[in-house]
């Protein structure tokens, strides 16, 4: 079966979705003079950041290459009233930063919501630069609200969650290039709360990040052939919605899981545990990374070299029912 063909009227307004987040907090600082915004050499010269840091220099702090100084600054600031976003690669953060993430920000509760890009493979910059455990570190973390955007929009409505209720936060998403998932922002979106795509008996395909556009658009192709499946958005990890998980264990023929993360970590194995912990033995599977460092190569074809693209995701459904 051929692949899904992307939308490009679509796809043509996102290829600036990054610029979204400093758009928002260009909105957001206006109203609120207690948000600050950190960076670790990420707002070059012409950049919509760049033009905040004019705006707002006591507000907007550049760090250089030195995540560990940005977090741990990040979070002195927040624990002195006010509400702070840090944006960086997700592999750098959460790697050369965990110290600071869990001792300053989780275990102190400091209102620091970390926007960290490139998540997954999408870097195309091999084991170097790709980010594909950072999800379950943070997630081990006591206090810490996980969530994996599947599109800028919904990073957006993420980070607007953030501000009104600031607390330690983590938002992934990949380059910030992708299509959209969603056309409005009026679908349901809530922290904790998983989103119903689409719906039916045969299977559920439960997707967080790039995955929930993939399983989007293979339930769409599934139908075609009268194959209807139930597809979740799981954009929240932590605190997962161990409810929806449930209802669709006892009412689809079997679940699979689809993230750009290693498998043996990520939503699969949060996924397994609320099975295992409910007593609901029903057919899974995982889809996602393998235990080992990722080829090097475009974000697209590592996703289908892995089985977890549109195609991917079809089979495995057609295997599984």
């Amino acid at each position: 079966m051929a692949g899904y063909v992307f939308n490009f009227d679509l796809m043509v307004p996102m290829m600036r979705a990054r610029d979204m987040i400093p758009l928002t907090l260009m909105e957001e600082m206006e109203k609120n003079p207690d948000i600050m915004y950190f960076g670790a050499d990420g707002f070059p010269i012409g950049s919509l950041g760049d033009d905040l840091i004019k705006k707002y220099p006591d507000r907007v702090i550049e760090c250089g290459i030195a995540e560990a100084d940005m977090v741990g600054s990040a979070a002195g600031a927040a624990l002195s009233g006010k509400a702070v976003i840090c944006q960086t690669f997700s592999c750098f953060t959460t790697m050369r930063a965990t110290d600071q993430i869990l001792l300053d920000v989780a275990y102190n509760e400091a209102p620091v919501c970390l926007i960290c890009t490139h998540g997954g493979l999408t870097s195309g910059g091999g084991p170097t630069h790709n980010a594909v455990q950072d999800v379950s570190v943070v997630s081990a973390m006591p206090n810490m609200t996980v969530c994996v955007a599947a599109d800028a929009n919904q990073c957006v409505l993420a980070l607007k969650d953030f501000l009104a209720n600031p607390r330690p936060m983590f938002i992934r998403i990949p380059q910030g290039e992708e299509p959209l998932v969603y056309s409005t922002d009026d679908y349901g979106y809530q922290v904790g709360k998983a989103v119903t795509i689409a719906d039916g008996p045969a299977a559920t395909i439960i997707g967080t990040g790039c995955g929930t556009l993939y399983a989007k658009n293979a339930a769409e192709l599934l139908a075609q052939e009268g194959i209807q499946v139930r597809v979740l958005d799981m954009h929240t990890i932590k605190p997962l919605d161990t409810e929806a998980v449930v209802k669709a264990a006892k009412e689809t023929g079997g679940i699979i899981t689809v993230e750009d993360h290693a498998a043996s970590c990520g939503l699969g194995s949060y996924v397994a545990n609320v099975l295992a912990e409910n007593g609901l033995g029903i057919k899974f599977k995982k889809l996602g990374i393998p235990d080992e460092f990722a080829k090097l190569g475009y974000a697209a074809e590592l996703h289908a070299y892995y089985g977890y693209d549109v195609d991917g995701i079809i089979r495995t459904v057609k295997e599984m029912i």
